[in-house]
């Protein structure tokens, strides 16, 4: 009779051990913010101090990448470890395909409890089989589910809301003493509405340093991997959502997994959030290439789209990524008109734009209409600059290459330039190869974006409803 309660005893042990050494995770999503708004990234005139505070624990992987340039196919990205395209989550407002997988699955089946707070936007649920949290500032139910079972480790999206428009909430700055980024036309409407966009930055600081001080309470802060990641730019024009440009596609992302990674270190290894899934699986020992996420690509392979970057994390390397990759649905995005699709490859220099149908005017509602695009309209009528600046913003060639080193506003067009031939043709070429892995077929995958909206097969897309009450 002792044997048995014995093995039984030391089976427990070993398992508690296991659990102890696989970390918690907890990832920070931002919404809407635009890489270059924070102070850890140079902009001193953003009052970040948590994040400050954080990166400063952290590695800050200056390398970091979206797939997409609206909110639902970014999120899909982040939590599958699959390019938008192959998973079907492509347009705004979008899902998966029955059957694929995520971190919440992979993590659920190896003993993890899993949740996410706050905005989810993923569909269909049985992919992502993760307990909701509701509240954008309450971690009351937070705590409860962080605390709730010591032996067991846990994920916890916290999915902001913040800084997302209409922007109502957080500290008030003056709008006047503010520097106007050099792709923002400079002008009192577009002050106003910067001076309000930093105030919710400022408010999604405050939630940073709130679930860090959660963590030290719950006293597991050395047992967590905490990820920060800014998202797919601001709705400003030019301020990266809805375009393929830096502004858009590169996450400001900083890491902190203590004893793990190096405080205060830094990575510029091209890496993007598909890498994410595969990187916690790694971390929580279970082996990303032994995965099968449950929606094949065009050429029949079952894994992830990403790979893990925990050697960058550990300080062994210094390399993930040869090439990144994007795309832009506008079809199924509030206020289109015409579908003007966009794909994008990047090095860590260059970078080539396909925009798939220039003939088309590129209107959307986000910065097509209302302000500030108004008010810039009227002060174009005396301002030649800003009117072809204006003018790019609904029409755009087939092709645009840019040298990011010398031109890293993205303000130059060197597609037609013969001095830039053999660049475009190599990145050309694995543009090609990435689209053919993904089923991509342009136009055709365009005009069924619609079909891919709504959160299940026999649940049509439902109007989005107004971000919640200033506070």
């Amino acid at each position: 009779m002792k044997l048995p309660t014995i093995l039984l005893s030391i089976l427990l042990l070993a398992s508690s051990l296991w659990a102890g050494q696989r970390p918690n995770f907890m990832i920070i999503i931002a919404d809407d913010l635009c890489w270059r708004d924070l102070g850890y990234e140079g902009n001193a005139e953003v009052k970040t101090p948590n994040l400050d505070k954080l990166r400063g624990e952290s590695m800050h992987l200056r390398g970091m990448f979206n797939p997409a340039t609206s909110c639902s196919p970014t999120r899909h990205a982040l939590y599958t470890g699959l390019y938008p395209i192959r998973s079907g989550a492509y347009p705004n407002h979008t899902r998966v395909y029955e059957g694929t997988k995520s971190l919440f699955t992979y993590l659920k089946d190896a003993g993890y409890r899993v949740a996410l707070q706050n905005k989810e936007h993923i569909g269909p649920k049985p992919s992502f089989p993760y307990e909701h949290i509701e509240g954008a500032d309450d971690l009351t139910t937070t705590k409860s589910f962080v605390n709730r079972d010591a032996a067991q480790p846990w994920l916890l999206v916290f999915a902001s809301n913040d800084p997302h428009g209409p922007w109502t909430r957080g500290p008030k700055y003056d709008p006047t003493k503010l520097t106007i980024p050099p792709y923002l036309h400079d002008n009192k409407i577009t002050r106003e509405l910067l001076a309000a966009y930093y105030g919710e930055i400022s408010k999604l600081d405050e939630q940073v340093g709130a679930l860090m001080q959660l963590l030290s309470d719950a006293r597991q802060e050395e047992d967590t991997l905490v990820l920060f990641v800014s998202e797919q730019g601001s709705s400003f024009p030019y301020g990266g959502k809805w375009s393929v440009y830096d502004n858009g596609v590169h996450a400001s992302a900083i890491l902190r997994w203590p004893g793990k990674v190096k405080p205060g270190s830094s990575s510029a290894a091209l890496m993007q959030y598909v890498d994410v899934p595969p990187t916690f699986l790694e971390a929580a020992g279970i082996d990303p290439t032994k995965i099968d996420v449950g929606c094949p690509d065009a050429n029949g392979a079952t894994g992830f789209d990403g790979r893990s970057f925990l050697p960058v994390l550990r300080g062994e390397s210094d390399h993930c990524r040869d090439y990144i990759f994007a795309q832009h649905t506008t079809i199924g995005t509030n206020g289109a008109l015409e579908a003007y699709p966009m794909r994008m490859v990047r090095d860590t220099r260059y970078k080539l734009v396909r925009n798939l149908a220039p003939e088309n005017t590129y209107t959307i509602g986000g910065i097509h209409k209302g302000e500030p695009i108004e008010s810039w309209k009227a002060d174009a009528e005396s301002d030649y600059k800003l009117a072809d600046r204006v003018k790019w913003l609904f029409k755009r060639p087939a092709e645009e290459l840019y040298d990011l080193q010398s031109d890293p506003e993205e303000m130059k067009n060197l597609a037609e330039d013969p001095a830039f031939a053999e660049t475009k043709a190599k990145l050309r070429g694995q543009l090609d190869e990435w689209v053919a892995q993904q089923g991509d077929k342009g136009m055709e995958t365009e005009h069924l974006a619609n079909t891919r909206q709504g959160k299940s097969d026999d649940e049509p897309r439902k109007k989005k409803g107004k971000k919640k009450a200033a506070k």
